[in-house]
């Protein structure tokens, strides 16, 4: 039975117990703690008192229900166990109550998984298992009775389009795009879905880092593994593309299209001679020799530091590609080599050499689709990845009565939500999960989910707490995306282990922060602004018209070391290290996952199927026992972002917010020329230099928390999806096509997904209105 701290078995403050109503006349009990069943919390005992001037409760109880004289051989025999029983307990039991111990986890009663350790040898690897035949027909006899809007033609191909950015989290109603977590479903489920034939998918300029494809081409090998055909289609493509694409039985291209293999290129961008031009002073502090989010702002070419981290990314990037597309296309790591440093453009090549299957328009791969389905000739039996999102798992037995809550946080951290669908981390949207799910009985176990370049300090530190909480009631392990770093691997140190995939981005343990003078700007523009205070340090972050003094410099060095001090100890704390050994990895310097796990930042190499793997293990789940999976995350579109775009929104917003709180019209015009301007500025600046597809409200938020002296924890050394090829394929064509989410590639197509076509022009439509009025 457990108890809330301070209180005894019998439900009254642990000082002392009362005696029992049905002994009115024993010596009070004494109270003790008997175990630990969370740091916080102590799970206490009643046990009577044991001096030699008075009788235990029990040899009073055996007292009292001693029989007379005449009284039967079983009341003897009653009372004989009583007493037997009383001295049992009287000798084991101490004279005095032991004292608290609130850090003793090593009790029997504390739960099991808080002195779990990782075992990767232990856990199952992701690979395909077909439905046993009575799984089967069960799998059969539910299918008939499936929904209207769950059924499809039999034989059918599962069609869509990877394009762009691929979301981290389920996406809202306004969102047409598809995520990782339903594009993972859909392959699991039509790996087993007698219906599915086989997948065609069209591949496009990608938006994303290379752990996401790491993690799709696991996916796609485990629908491959199920025998059925997989088939890649490309007309555009670089180096990343082309990595995926390999997963599939067949890769396609069309015969005239644009395929550059080049190598791989990262850049870094610098503004401190803008700043100079335009008279404004950096004043940054950054804590760790690779810390070089503040270069950006201090220097005008690239650190030797910052040099040697990023030639290792590269290194790490390149061999796995090297590595990879050998082993899928039948080649050696010469060749592949060979093969971009030729910088070959022309398809036929291609095809000869055997880096492709085929080329072919779309027309020709439709009838090759025909053939393999078994379609009609007018028209090949497909199915689109938004309808096949509704059939349900349970329909193929992949669910199980255990559940485990996958918590997803993406974007940048912030102090609180920046903008219109901003796409950020806050303390406000992920405690109160967190706490939620710590209630909840009915969750074995949580999957944290990060994929953020870091951000505010303080909401890190937050939800690093809470996150730790959460910790001490069940099993709690963070599943790393493309980019864990700064903030982000921050909040992923609370959990109790840490899979990454071998190409994730993180580390960058380090704090920066700063101010800006603007004296001389102030200067050019004929600004004038004096300040009066009181206080020694009144002005030590108000004052933007000039530099620090001495002893403001001093403060504000010796602030963010404190902060990085408090980072890099709570980092030695998580991941039971000793700060000097911590230290030594800190310093603000990034890593692949590979090369973090070889450094203990991270337990195990791997992804979602990993992170699940080990919250079983600590839950002391079988391996083989099937689990429900949770999605408790899903992003939020608001309406008034379709109803215009970029600086647009944002000033409207801003003129509004204005006239709202009684301004002028004036103001009103003022602020929104304000808000379009720096977007606009952002939208110039802040994507060379703000990783992870940061949006501009959430950029200039960061930046403005810098200019004001609160420390960051952020990584802006590299944009995870911008280590792309050098061939000249760029990556923002796939992101400027991200609006579409993947959903077609032209009227009529085979990988247009009409129905989600229709469904979200429909809810936005809806929605816009309802927003209006």
């Amino acid at each position: 039975m457990m108890l809330a701290s301070g209180l005894s078995r019998c439900g009254v403050p642990a000082k002392a117990c009362s005696g029992q109503r049905a002994l009115p006349q024993l010596a009070a009990p004494m109270c003790r703690p008997a175990s630990s069943l969370l740091p916080q919390l102590r799970l206490t005992t009643c046990h009577a008192s044991s001096s030699d001037s008075e009788p235990s409760v029990l040899e009073q109880a055996a007292s009292a229900v001693a029989p007379t004289n005449g009284a039967s051989s079983s009341a003897n025999s009653a009372a004989t166990s009583v007493l037997a029983t009383a001295a049992e307990v009287s000798s084991s039991t101490p004279s005095t109550p032991e004292p608290e111990d609130n850090n003793n986890k090593d009790d029997k009663d504390a739960p099991k998984h808080l002195n779990w350790v990782p075992d990767a040898s232990g856990l199952a690897p992701l690979k395909f298992e077909p439905l046993s035949g009575s799984e089967q027909g069960w799998a059969n006899f539910k299918l008939l009775f499936a929904l209207p809007w769950r059924r499809f033609k039999k034989d059918a191909v599962l069609t869509f389009k990877l394009e762009g950015e691929i979301p981290d989290q389920l996406q809202g109603r306004f969102s047409p795009g598809f995520s990782m977590p339903q594009i993972i479903d859909a392959l699991e489920k039509a790996a087993v879905d007698p219906r599915i034939k086989g997948i065609a998918v069209e591949i496009s300029p990608l938006a994303i880092g290379w752990a996401k494809a790491q993690e799709l081409r696991r996916y796609i090998q485990l629908f491959r593994d199920s025998g059925k055909f997989a088939t890649a289609y490309m007309k555009t493509a670089g180096e990343k593309e082309f990595y995926l694409a390999s997963a599939f039985e067949e890769v396609a291209i069309a015969p005239t299209a644009n395929i550059r293999l080049a190598g791989f290129s990262v850049a870094g961008t610098f503004l401190r001679g803008v700043l100079d031009k335009v008279g404004v002073e950096p004043q940054v502090q950054r804590i760790g020799a690779y810390k070089s989010a503040g270069d950006q702002l201090l220097r005008r070419d690239m650190s030797e530091a910052q040099r040697e981290q990023l030639g290792e990314l590269l290194d790490d990037i390149y061999e796995h590609f090297l590595d990879t597309l050998a082993q899928a296309r039948g080649k050696t790591r010469e060749e592949v080599a060979d093969l971009l440093d030729r910088g070959v453009y022309d398809n036929e090549v291609l095809l000869a050499e055997g880096w492709v299957d085929s080329l072919k328009y779309e027309d020709e791969l439709i009838e090759d689709l025909k053939k393999k389905t078994g379609g009609k000739e007018d028209e090949v039996a497909k199915v689109g990845l938004s309808r096949y999102s509704k059939v349900s798992r349970s329909a193929f037995g992949l669910n199980g009565k255990k559940r485990i809550a996958v918590l997803r946080a993406g974007g940048a951290i912030l102090g609180k939500a920046s903008g219109v669908a901003s796409g950020s981390i806050t303390p406000e949207g992920i405690i109160p999960k967190l706490r939620a799910l710590a209630k909840n009985k009915k969750i074995a176990g949580v999957v944290l989910r990060v994929d953020s370049p870091g951000g505010d300090a303080l909401a890190s530190d937050l939800m690093w707490r809470e996150i730790q909480k959460l910790a001490e009631k069940k099993p709690v392990v963070a599943c790393m995306g493309d980019v864990a770093a700064s903030g982000g691997y921050y909040m992923s140190m609370a959990a109790q282990a840490i899979v990454a995939q071998p190409l994730t981005v993180t580390g960058s343990i380090g704090v920066v922060t700063g101010k800006f003078n603007l004296a001389e700007l102030y200067e050019r523009v004929g600004y004038a602004k004096t300040l009066l205070s009181r206080g020694k340090f009144a002005e030590f972050l108000a004052a933007d018209n000039r530099s620090f003094n001495e002893e403001e410099a001093a403060l504000f060095e010796e602030s963010a070391q404190f902060a990085y001090r408090s980072f890099r100890d709570k980092a030695a704390a998580s991941r039971k290290m000793p700060v000097e050994d911590m230290q030594a990895v800190a310093q603000g310097r990034v890593w692949t996952g590979q090369r973090a796990q070889q450094r203990q930042l991270v337990d195990v190499l791997g992804g979602l199927h990993e992170a699940v793997a080990l919250v079983k293990q600590a839950a002391g789940i079988e391996q083989g026992e099937k689990v429900t999976l949770l999605e408790v995350s899903r992003s939020q579109t608001s309406p008034l972002k379709l109803l215009g775009g970029g600086a647009n929104v944002l000033a409207g917003l801003a003129a509004l917010g204005s006239l709202a709180q009684g301004g002028t019209p004036s103001a009103a015009f003022s602020q929104a020329l304000g808000a379009a301007v720096l977007q606009q500025a952002a939208g110039s600046l802040l994507p060379g230099m703000l990783p992870n597809g940061l949006t501009a409200a959430a950029g200039l938020q960061l930046l403005q928390q810098v200019s004001a002296g609160q420390p960051l924890c952020y990584m802006t050394e590299v944009d995870a999806s911008s280590l792309v090829s050098a061939g000249g394929v760029a990556v923002g064509a796939g992101a400027a096509g991200a609006a579409a989410g993947g959903l077609s590639s032209g009227l009529g197509g085979l990988f247009e997904d009409e129905e989600a076509l229709m469904q979200a022009l429909f809810m936005q439509l809806e929605e816009a209105f309802e927003q209006l009025l």
